[in-house]
């Protein structure tokens, strides 16, 4: 049974991929829809503003903040390897790590790079525009998942 400090990691885990979940879910499954019925330059200037507005501290520290809990989680449970759930603080770290995080840094920060090099009106971002919305979306599907994924499994190492 996992007890004291390791406890509240795990639940803190729990509430850090599951807040993670939720953000990445509103983008799949509403965010990205209203902005892509916009007409491009309108769609592109809101997204670029969105991922201004997401580097702010508060999201910063949950998403972070809950990458390095896991990366922690993950070193203790190796270190420790507890009575119960090492299995699933294992997977869940490691969903979260690659599947959120590792899934952001390779995938979606350089799609929204690409976005914030274009100035919103023009032919070229108009062009980049529905390419962008369909495979950043496709990346988020997945952040989404394993996310969700990893708060499942830190719950399922509590039972």
């Amino acid at each position: 049974m996992i007890e004291g400090p390791y406890f509240v990691l795990t639940v803190l885990g729990i509430l850090g991929t599951g807040l993670v979940a939720g953000v990445f879910c509103g983008f799949s499954t509403f965010v990205l829809k209203g902005l892509a019925a916009l007409e491009p330059a309108r769609g592109v200037a809101a997204m670029q503003a969105v991922n201004v507005a997401a580097v702010t501290p508060a999201f910063m520290a949950v998403f972070l903040g809950t990458a390095v809990l896991c990366a922690a989680l993950a070193l203790v449970t190796l270190l420790l390897w507890p009575a119960g759930g090492a299995v699933e603080l294992l997977v869940g770290s490691a969903l979260y790590l690659a599947g959120s995080f590792g899934v952001t840094a390779a995938a979606n920060v350089p799609r929204n790079e690409k976005l914030a090099a274009l100035e919103a009106g023009t032919p070229e971002a108009a062009a980049y525009w529905p390419a962008y919305v369909g495979e950043w979306t496709r990346w988020n599907h997945v952040r989404t998942v394993a996310s969700a994924a990893a708060t499942l499994s830190y719950v399922l190492a509590l039972t």
